[in-house]
């Protein structure tokens, strides 16, 4: 299956405030223990959300304002801490579809690119103006424009920073390397019959 081209994301937004939000706060350690990343959206900020005997805790994630929001706006160095893949996947299998923020840790960065999930910089007072209209209204719609690198909310229109190639694979449906590899199954077996080292060096 060719992956999606994603010229832009359009949807509610939720708001996680503060600066630092690690890895290990998107999802516990102990839950990288799954074997697959199936049930990894129920994990999403768990030791936030929930205390002792899964009592509920008051966050945005468990908000029922904010349920069905794809766009989830941050402050700084978002996503810090380990490079575990199984954040971005957390969020995703939550229901986010783009991130906005004043800026991410690199690794968390680029999973989030290579599950079609764009992270999307703007200046922090553009940020903070953002949240406080998700906010306020959250039930308005926010729009992420990657072909014009802007987002879009109420009557504004913010320029926007995005790494470039990151953009160019997700506009062009190239970020899902996975795909893109079993697409090309039959080039790739050819190509493997004709080394040596996989045929034990016989012609």
């Amino acid at each position: 299956m060719t992956p999606q081209q994603i010229a832009a994301v359009k949807g509610r937004g939720i708001v996680v405030r503060g600066n630092d939000v690690d890895t290990d706060r998107i999802i516990p350690a102990r839950y990288l223990r799954e074997i697959t990343f199936a049930r990894m959206g129920e994990y999403a900020f768990y030791d936030e959300r929930f205390g002792a005997q899964g009592k509920v805790k008051t966050h945005p994630f468990n908000d029922p304002r904010f349920q069905g929001a794809s766009i989830l706006v941050v402050n700084e160095n978002f996503g810090c801490g380990s490079s575990r893949e199984h954040a971005p996947q957390a969020l995703m299998r939550w229901g986010i579809q783009a991130i906005v923020g004043e800026s991410f840790a690199d690794i968390f960065s680029g999973n989030c690119g290579m599950l079609g999930v764009p992270t999307i910089y703007l200046a922090k007072p553009d940020v903070e103006r953002l949240m406080d209209f998700i906010e306020a209204i959250p039930g308005a719609e926010i729009e992420v424009d990657l072909e014009k690198k802007v987002v879009k909310y109420g009557d504004v229109e913010i320029q926007a920073r995005i790494n470039e190639s990151m953009r160019e694979s997700l506009v062009k449906g190239t970020w899902d390397t996975t795909s893109l590899m079993l697409e090309a199954k039959d080039e790739i077996r050819k190509t493997a019959s004709a080394l040596p080292y996989l045929t034990n060096f016989v012609s």
